[in-house]
């Protein structure tokens, strides 16, 4: 996966935002939690990078959204794609033989599941909503 991080690595990035909080603040981070009042910095070092930022702004305010979604790939079964031809020759018959082979490929579908928007009203997390799991 391209642009994989781990906390400790967003904490090296951002340690002048990292080092300027409490300590329950800092364990929290560590832990990958969220809450309302954290800073874009505090939300990207508790959970990361968005897959999606959505801006928007009103006469009062600049708002933004962080999406992150889930991706995996679903097997959607086999598709016919033709046939391959093989040809040989026979030292029996001392003939060329041609024979056709089925070609199938297995396919599979990229999924997107969105599983939380964190939202930002000048720079403070607003809101928080996550989908809950079944």
């Amino acid at each position: 996966m391209t642009g994989c991080s781990t906390v400790a690595r967003r904490i090296e990035q951002k340690s002048a935002a990292f080092n300027s909080l409490d300590l329950p603040t800092q364990t929290r981070l560590r832990q990958g939690t969220v809450a309302v009042g954290d800073t874009t910095d505090m939300v990207y070092i508790a959970i990361g990078r968005p897959d999606r930022v959505r801006d928007s702004a009103t006469t009062a305010s600049h708002n933004q959204t962080w999406v992150y979604t889930f991706h995996w790939e679903e097997y959607e079964g086999s598709r016919f794609l033709g046939h391959r031809r093989h040809a040989y020759f026979s030292p029996r018959t001392q003939n060329w033989q041609i024979y056709y082979e089925p070609v199938r490929a297995e396919v599979y579908r990229d999924r997107e599941e969105e599983y939380m928007r964190v939202l930002f009203q000048e720079g403070k997390v607003t809101a928080i909503e996550q989908t809950k799991t079944r």
